[in-house]
């Protein structure tokens, strides 16, 4: 039984990978399908950023360019760790609650500025202080037990702070505190995390990595979700060149929301159907 009618799973992918989900979303919208009139959104990573915008009402038009905050202090990334961190989770299939846990250790120890730094900088891309009326998710997951948890307007923290714990990937930001604990980037378990959206009969899953990592990851995500139609919808090869070979790399992000705004062109047939009606195929 479907107790949601349509549902965004919007995954990671970076800086560069929020640029092109912003630019799909506004391209998208632009032809007629509004992903913000989603009755539940699943932000994980960068997802969270431009799922934030989508179901606070805010035009994903705003971030065509980067939005900084005042101040406009960049990320202090601890490369060793994050090459640390890379290492762990490229072998953690025999253990993954351990490599989660070692991640988690990885977060704390490494350098990468103060908490309140990494808060301001999503606060500016989010564009938003508070949780919307409608449903948000935001994915974390625990820095010291390595658990996966969600984040929504009944979880007692701030709509920035719970977008900075939920992008907070180790080695490039900060765990973030949020009651009592230490939360980090929700993609460490899954990078789309959209078994979330069981329940709904439309699911439309954005996933701006899916070149990068085998499809079964995602399948098994979908069999979970059990939605009647699913659409995913990933990079297609101009934008996997617009990327460029880093998802962090900030000089990417014009270039990216620009391949999403003119992918969007080719996308919004297919989606309109499944959004208005329900039906379609991935």
């Amino acid at each position: 039984m479907h107790t949601l009618d349509r549902a965004l799973a919007l995954g990671a992918g970076g800086p560069v990978g929020a640029a092109w989900m912003a630019g799909l979303a506004c391209g998208l919208r632009r032809g007629g399908v509004d992903l913000g009139e989603a009755d539940l959104i699943v932000g994980t990573s960068t997802g969270a950023i431009v799922g934030a915008v989508l179901a606070t009402g805010q035009d994903p038009g705003r971030l065509a360019t980067p939005v900084t905050p005042a101040d406009g202090r960049p990320p202090q990334v601890d490369g060793r760790r994050l090459g640390e961190a890379f290492a762990v989770l490229g072998d953690a299939a025999a253990d993954p609650a351990e490599a989660w846990r070692r991640v988690g250790r990885i977060a704390l120890a490494a350098d990468t500025g103060p908490e309140q730094a990494h808060v301001a900088r999503m606060r500016a891309l989010a564009g938003a202080d508070h949780w919307p009326d409608r449903q948000l998710l935001i994915t974390v997951m625990d820095a010291e037990t390595g658990e996966p948890g969600v984040f929504d307007r009944a979880g007692g923290a701030p709509l920035p702070s719970a977008v900075a714990a939920g992008t907070a990937f180790p080695g490039i930001y900060p765990p973030i505190t949020l009651n009592g604990r230490r939360y980090m980037d929700g993609s460490l378990r899954s990078a789309t995390n959209a078994r979330l959206a069981a329940g709904a009969r439309t699911l439309v899953v954005i996933d701006p990595q899916a070149h990068l990592f085998p499809r079964e990851l995602l399948h098994q995500e979908l069999a979970v979700a059990a939605a009647h139609t699913v659409v995913t919808v990933e990079p297609d090869p101009a934008s996997i060149r617009a990327f460029g070979p880093n998802l962090n790399d900030r000089t990417a992000w014009e270039p990216a929301y620009g391949a999403g705004l003119r992918q969007a062109a080719d996308e919004a047939g297919r989606l309109r159907v499944a959004w208005e009606t329900g039906t379609g195929t991935d």
